[in-house]
């Protein structure tokens, strides 16, 4: 089911609008933004508000504060960030995200300003998805908006259960994140190619189950790849192993066969005795590793042969690295992946952390279709989950009504 967005609000100016972003940037150890890539995803969301009239109360976590205050997970440096950014609107900070002062000062804000407010995981009942909690933040705004993608598979009180509170509609990029990945997932431009990476094989579970009758190819390697090999009978010394899977990776493999999805497996690997910038290496079949080494990224054979099915795929979902990438002697691999999905011509998604990291790091960023920014909420989603924080929003189409007041009128126009 489609959900309503913000553009189905019939008029923002002059309300207040609670919108939850995900602005749980990276942090130097001074204090600076890292990387602004969050904030600037959600920054037509922001902008879209503000330039209609919009009172802004701007919310999200930082970091892992264990529900305390600590000046360490502060969100002022993303407060400095947006005074530069949104030089045409007034910016203001609360150094709380609930509470009298809290309260006051997003009564006063005027159209066109916004507010963001302290780190919400500053207070334990976020993550306990505290529904009194939840409550108070809902108190501030007429309308909640949920642009936070990368939070939506959290049962939180400001990803989920706010919503029972105030009309709740989705932002910009978590629009285009659930139409990306949703069509992806459901309606793909063939053949579907899925490559798995990653270290272990229940790490995927999720994913495999799910699009295994759906994939056309499925592009194995990484570590989970030794999984696969050894309960094939190879050889693999003493590269990463899921003993408690082996059954279940022949049984996917027999799976495979039934549903007429092909399964490529890495055929050689670079192995090592030690992940070190100055480890010897050497180039080895896969199932033909000794004991006392270890396979740390795919070699040239595997290379090759998963770029023939790359280059003739019309979407590609890429979940987890092939390699050992972040370290110099293992990262050929999935450079070299990265860079034929970027310039296969297919629909290409990166999903998860470590894949979004490797695209960005080897350049193909601007090729890639979309660099998910959910993490886990992108693998959870791709796996087929429900997430609590697109569940809460409301459905696009039909009469929906809070207590005993219309939200939408017959075209579809949320009135608050």
């Amino acid at each position: 089911m489609k959900k309503a967005t913000i553009k189905d609000i019939f008029e923002l100016k002059g309300k207040r609008v609670f919108l939850r972003a995900d602005l749980n940037v990276p942090l130097t150890e001074g204090g600076e933004i890292a990387d602004a890539t969050r904030i600037t995803e959600s920054l037509y969301t922001i902008r879209f508000c503000l330039d209609r009239g919009a009172r802004v109360i701007l919310a999200s976590h930082l970091g892992r504060p264990d529900g305390q205050p600590n000046p360490k997970f502060s969100l002022l440096p993303v407060y400095n960030y947006l005074k530069k950014t949104l030089k045409d609107h007034k910016i203001f900070f609360a150094y709380d995200c609930v509470g009298a002062e809290v309260k006051k000062q997003a009564a006063e804000l005027n159209d066109g300003e916004l507010l963001l407010l302290e780190n919400l995981r500053f207070h334990k009942e976020e993550e306990a998805n505290d529904e009194k909690f939840a409550k108070e933040l809902a108190s501030l705004a007429d309308v909640f908006v949920n642009d936070a993608f990368g939070a939506a598979h959290r049962a939180h009180a400001s990803t989920a259960t706010i919503a029972k509170f105030l009309p709740a509609v989705s932002g910009f990029l978590m629009e285009k994140e659930l139409k990306i990945l949703g069509e992806a997932i459901t309606t793909p431009k063939k053949p579907l190619t899925l490559i798995l990476g990653g270290k272990k094989v229940a790490d995927k579970l999720g994913v495999i189950e799910n699009l295994l009758n759906l994939a056309d190819n499925i592009l194995i390697g990484g570590g989970m790849a030794f999984t696969f090999i050894k309960a094939q009978g190879g050889e693999v010394g003493g590269s990463i192993v899921d003993e408690s899977k082996l059954e279940y990776c022949r049984d996917v493999l027999l799976k495979a066969k039934t549903a007429g999805t092909k399964i490529s497996l890495s055929v050689d690997t670079v192995v090592a005795d030690e992940i070190a910038d100055d480890a010897k290496t050497q180039i080895l079949p896969i199932d033909k590793i000794p004991s006392d080494l270890m396979g740390l990224d795919i070699g040239p054979k595997t290379i090759e042969n998963f770029k023939k099915i790359i280059k003739g795929s019309g979407t590609i979902i890429m979940n987890g690295p092939v390699g050992v990438f972040d370290s110099a002697p293992f990262e050929n691999g999935t450079r070299e992946i990265v860079t034929a999905v970027a310039d296969s011509g297919a629909i290409s998604i990166a999903c998860g952390g470590d894949s979004a990291f490797a695209v960005v790091k080897f350049g193909a960023g601007e090729k890639f279709t979309h660099i998910s920014t959910g993490g886990g909420a992108s693998l959870e989603f791709i796996e087929g989950k429900k997430l609590p924080g697109v569940e809460s929003l409301m459905n696009e189409k039909g009469a929906i009504t809070i207590g005993k007041t219309p939200l939408m009128n017959e075209k579809g126009a949320i009135k608050l």
